[in-house]
C-alpha cells in the first residue's frame, strides 16, 4: 500500500504503533522529476527502510467521503430548471440540424470529388491523398452529430 507524502508525514508524526516503513524515490524517465512514496511493503524494490524508532500508524479514510451540497448553495426552482432544460434542448436541436446539414453537404462534396479523376492521378495513392481532407471533413461532422445526439439523450 503506497501513501502520498503528506499522509506519510502525518502518519509518522501522529502514529502510535511501531511498524516498518520504507521510503521509495522514483525518477520519472520523461520529466526527470522525483516522486517520493512511503510503503509498508518490504517486497518493494529500491526502497530504503526508515528507522523503526519512530511510532507509525495509518490514518483511516472517511467512510462518508461523498460530496455534499452546502446549505448556502443557491437553489433553483423546478420551473426555472425546466425552462433551462427546454432552452438547452432547443439549442442542441438547432445545432444538430445545422451539423446534419453540414454533414450532408460534406458527403455531397466528397461524392463529387470521388467522381473526378485528374491526369496526375495515374497512381491511385495520389487520388486517395487528394480525397483525404474531404473524408476527414465527413468523419468530423459524423462525430459531431453523434456527440450532439448523445448529449440530447442525457437530457
Amino acid at each position: 500500500m503506497k501513501f502520498p507524502i503528506a499522509l506519510a508525514v502525518l502518519s509518522l508524526a501522529s502514529g502510535l504503533a511501531a511498524a516498518d516503513v520504507y521510503k521509495c524515490v522514483e525518477t520519472d524517465p520523461n520529466t526527470g522529476e522525483q516522486k517520493v512514496t512511503y510503503t509498508n511493503d518490504r517486497r518493494t524494490r529500491g526502497c530504503e527502510r526508515l528507522s523503526t524508532d519512530l511510532p507509525v500508524s495509518s490514518v483511516p479514510g472517511r467512510s462518508d467521503a461523498r460530496a455534499t451540497t452546502p446549505s448556502s448553495a443557491p437553489k433553483v426552482s423546478n420551473d426555472v430548471q425546466q425552462q433551462r432544460d427546454d432552452t438547452r434542448r432547443q439549442i442542441l436541436e438547432a445545432e444538430l440540424r445545422d451539423e446534419e446539414g453540414a454533414l450532408e453537404a460534406a458527403r455531397k462534396v466528397l461524392a463529387e470529388q470521388e467522381a473526378v479523376r485528374y491526369g496526375n492521378e495515374r497512381n491511385y495513392q495520389n487520388k486517395l491523398d487528394r480525397l483525404k481532407p474531404f473524408q476527414d471533413k465527413v468523419e468530423q461532422h459524423e462525430r459531431n452529430v453523434e456527440a450532439l445526439k448523445k448529449e440530447m439523450s442525457n437530457l
